[in-house]
């Protein structure tokens, strides 16, 4: 081995690899014990998803090996045309071109083979954020240079949401961590909380009382600030301007959000997660009532298999929900549930715990670059993984709509998995460097 690559193994972060390579493998055996049956002669069955899941793997470790003897200015150079490259992509998908899977219009089809070009944005994303964060013109302290960074993300979200692929979307806003990181203000996680807040009181609240709520609230503000609003007349404007965003937001947004923008079985998901029934309003009367309770059995079975693994699980391949297929999407977006069921609260506990293990690794890589761009790349990878963590196991266990999002690295899917290493690799090939200043 010469002294140079010598050199370059020595600074590779091999607590993030392995932690890569264990989650990965988690995912076939996973994925394995699913499809296996007792019948099976033999363990290489092609035609299987655990199989196709061990060539993807293998093409990852191919693609993770090319990263890491590149050099790492590459990856500096590359982002606005790589942007630019999945921009057209995310447009072709609305095209002809673009493949229909399970209602969502975000696969291109390339003939031989087919791909989400929106988990192949989030990958150009991180790396834009990173580059123009980082240029020399670029000041994070203005407006405008807030709105372009933020657009980079929106855009593609947006786009994603035409698609039809609304969980996908959701996980553009992760970049927002990442600018928060870099100095964006508080106030904009405050009115994001906001909203967040404010949507669920609508749905959960009838019109007229939270009409009445947010009136008695500016009312008791006034009345408290009753002595600095006789100095100061501007805080009279303040809070009646918040008053009445707050109830256009609930009175009219937000009911025009779940009536012409979001589909019924969305509108159904989302009251779903809530425990409430969907309002025949948003759904026009014209939703099959098998198609709309759909979420909730898929939920309802997910909570009895993760439920009958008990503290240690059943074992592995001994999971009956998952061996006789009751849980739909359990090699993908349900995944979880098959670790629930053979190993139980403990084994479902230390995924999760490999997870923070990992996601505070990777904040900690962030923190000792000497290089802007690589901290932001970091936390862009950061915000990706923990969004996706968060959200699939919100989604399996009830606590947050299901939106078809995948378990990194453990769901099945060859896009996605090929995607999440090269995020993770990027990292590591760029954290080797970290000497380095970057731009």
């Amino acid at each position: 081995m010469s002294f140079k690559a010598k050199l370059l193994v020595e600074r590779i972060d091999w607590v993030v690899v392995i932690s890569y390579l264990v989650l990965a493998l988690i995912g076939i055996a996973c994925i394995y014990s699913v499809e296996h049956r007792s019948t099976d002669a033999t363990f290489f069955i092609m035609k299987n998803n655990y199989m196709k899941q061990i060539m993807f793997f293998g093409v990852s470790l191919v693609l993770a090996l090319i990263i890491i003897l590149m050099d790492s200015k590459v990856f500096t150079s590359i982002p606005f045309l790589g942007y630019a490259i999945g921009f057209i992509f995310l447009l072709l998908a609305l095209t002809p071109l673009g493949k229909g899977v399970k209602g969502s219009h975000s696969w291109l089809n390339l003939g031989y083979f087919s791909f989400q070009p929106g988990e192949l944005m989030k990958l150009f994303t991180s790396l834009t954020i990173a580059k123009f964060l980082t240029l020399q013109d670029t000041n994070f302290a203005t407006l405008k240079h807030r709105l372009i960074c933020a657009a980079f993300a929106i855009v593609p979200l947006v786009i994603i949401v035409l698609q039809n692929e609304t969980g996908l979307a959701l996980v553009y806003l992760s970049f927002f961590l990442a600018m928060y990181r870099e100095g964006l203000p508080n106030i904009v996680l405050i009115i994001g909380f906001s909203i967040l807040i404010l949507t669920m009181a609508t749905l959960l609240i009838p019109k007229t009382i939270l009409f009445y709520i947010l009136s008695g609230l500016a009312v008791i503000i006034l009345y408290t600030e009753r002595k600095q609003l006789r100095r100061r007349k501007e805080i009279l404007f303040v809070v009646a301007g918040i008053w009445f965003i707050g109830v256009l937001f609930s009175q009219v947004l937000v009911p025009f959000a779940f009536k012409s923008v979001l589909k019924p079985y969305q509108v159904q998901r989302i009251y779903t997660m809530i425990g409430q029934e969907t309002p025949e309003e948003y759904t026009g009367g014209g939703v099959d009532p098998k198609k709309q309770n759909a979420s909730e059995y898929n939920v309802s079975q997910s909570k009895i298999a993760i439920a009958s693994g008990g503290f240690f699980g059943k074992g592995f391949l001994n999971g009956t929900q998952t061996q006789y297929n009751w849980v739909p999407e359990q090699r993908t977006d349900f995944i979880f549930c098959t670790i629930g069921e053979q190993f139980g609260f403990f084994g479902s506990s230390i995924l999760v715990l490999l997870y923070m293990f990992l996601l505070i690794r990777i904040v900690n890589i962030a923190e000792r670059q000497r290089s802007q761009f690589t901290r932001i790349y970091a936390y862009c990878v950061a915000g990706i993984l923990f969004f996706h963590l968060a959200i699939n196991v919100g989604m399996t266990v009830g606590l947050a709509p299901v939106i078809g999002i995948p378990l990194p690295l453990i769901s099945y899917g060859g896009t996605s998995l090929v995607i999440f290493t090269i995020l993770l690799f990027i990292l590591v090939r760029l954290d080797a460097d970290r000497q380095m200043v970057l731009r």
